[in-house]
This record gives structure tokens, sequence and C-alpha cells, in this order.
């Protein structure tokens, strides 16, 4: 299991990837798809059209890692979204990867700091 700070920005790809691709056919399917610099240090989750599959590239400092996960029985289910990704915090990633489906789930109202208006 990954362990992950909250800070951590988390995007899935909306649309299945070919896992044969790997550092550079994902990298590229990041700037292409999610429109993000995948040197930033975010995590990028892609996952199959079988959706047995998921992998997570992320830049370490010095190159890219690459963690993959096959499931031998069941799916990851990713949330529903338009365009080409969705944003997720770590505590959601952590429950698709541990087979929780977030569309069934229910989030309870947490304090959270007013967000600064400008001018």
């Amino acid at each position: 299991m990954l362990s992950l700070p909250s800070t951590l920005h988390i995007f899935l790809a909306v649309e299945p990837a070919d896992m044969r691709k790997g550092f550079d056919g994902l990298a590229q399917l990041v700037r292409e798809r999610i429109a993000e610099d995948p040197l930033s240090g975010h995590l990028y989750v892609f996952r199959n059209r079988r959706r047995d599959r998921v992998k997570i590239l992320y830049w370490d400092r010095d190159g890219f890692a690459l963690w993959y996960k096959r499931l031998e029985k069941g799916t990851f289910r990713f949330p529903e979204a338009k365009g080409g990704r969705v944003e997720v915090t770590p505590a959601e990633m952590a429950a698709v990867l541990e087979g929780i489906d977030l569309s069934c789930a229910r989030r309870l109202p947490r304090f959270a700091l007013p967000v600064p208006q400008p001018g």
C-alpha cells in the first residue's frame, strides 16, 4: 500500500490507457489528456479498459517512478467526470485502490477554512 501525504495532488485519467506504455508514453498522456506537467511531482493515475490494472506515474526528484497494480479478481472504480481528468484526495485514492466505489461512499461534513475573496 502507498502512504500518501494529504497535501499531494492526484489526477485520475478519465479515458482508459494502453498499459503497455512506459514512462515516456504515460508522461505524454499527462500532457495531452490531463493537461498537466508530468514533472510537477503530482501523481497521475491511469487504468486499462477492463479496469483491472492501474499505473501511477510521478516525478521523484531526479526521475520518473511508476507504480503498477493488477487485480486477480474485481475492478477499480474511478469516479465519473467530464473532461480528461478528475482530481481526488489521497484518502479517496487509497479507497479506490482498496476496492471502494466512491460513487456509493458518503462524505460527512468537516470544518474547512473559508477561502479568501479577492478584492
